[in-house]
């Protein structure tokens, strides 16, 4: 199966939380069903963002070593619309 990655982010070099800010900015520019290759070097991404992308119903397709940064290759989910305090 050939994946298409839609966008990738260079997120190498910004620690945390800022990959994981930067995928959710993407995230809400794309449309369901876009794929999304998050590059980071940040420690605290390995765990912050696969419990973010489950928690906001993407899928983590896969994450792998390249060079000594992680790709975090991410399918868009359906899109939950937030509803506001007080609306």
């Amino acid at each position: 199966m050939s994946i298409t990655i839609k966008k990738q982010i260079d997120a190498r070099g910004a620690v945390c939380p800022g990959p994981l800010m930067e995928l959710i900015k993407v995230i809400k520019q794309l449309e369901q069903g876009d794929i999304i290759d998050l590059i980071s070097s940040d420690e605290g991404s390995k765990v912050d963002v696969p419990k973010w992308i489950e928690k906001a119903g993407h899928t983590l397709m896969e994450l792998k070593e390249l060079d000594g940064y992680r790709h975090f290759i991410v399918e868009i989910g359906e899109k939950k619309i937030r509803k506001r305090r007080g609306n």
